[in-house]
């Protein structure tokens, strides 16, 4: 309390080193307040991107896809990396709502959750529509150039 309130009374004095520390202090403080209002927010759509751009976390859930059910234990046969690391990529995937799990014992069984990917088709669609009509709108201009 005593550093504190010395603190600003040095402050107090106009032009100390303490007052443009305060003011570069209140000033930064106030530019990382604005830019957490500004910056968007995490999407579902980002959590899946994010979650599918690491090419082994891809390939687990490629694995998992194609079957009904996997363990970790499953999933680390062949794949070329701990069981820790699957571990790890599973967590990531599911936190995406990529994947589901369920206990069975001392086994946990992991599944795809396709609705997972709704957020990511989405996107694929509307981008889909964009260049589908910028594709027509080529072809219409070059049967135009050329007939």
């Amino acid at each position: 309390m005593h550093l504190r309130n010395s603190f600003m009374q040095e402050a107090a004095c106009a032009g100390s080193p303490a007052a443009k520390r305060l003011h570069e202090l209140v000033f930064t403080n106030a530019l990382a307040m604005a830019n957490m209002t500004l910056m968007p927010q995490a999407t579902p759509l980002d959590a899946v991107m994010r979650s599918l751009a690491d090419p082994t976390r891809r390939a687990v859930f490629e694995r998992i896809a194609r079957t009904d059910e996997a363990t970790v234990a499953e999933l680390t046969l062949g794949s070329g990396v701990t069981q820790s690391a699957i571990s790890q990529h599973l967590r990531s995937l599911k936190e995406a709502g990529l994947v589901a799990d369920r206990a069975q014992g001392r086994n946990v069984f992991y599944r795809a959750e396709p609705q997972g990917l709704a957020s990511l088709v989405d996107w694929m669609c509307h981008y889909g529509m964009f260049w589908r009509e910028r594709f027509a709108d080529l072809r219409t201009l070059l049967k135009d150039i050329d007939p």
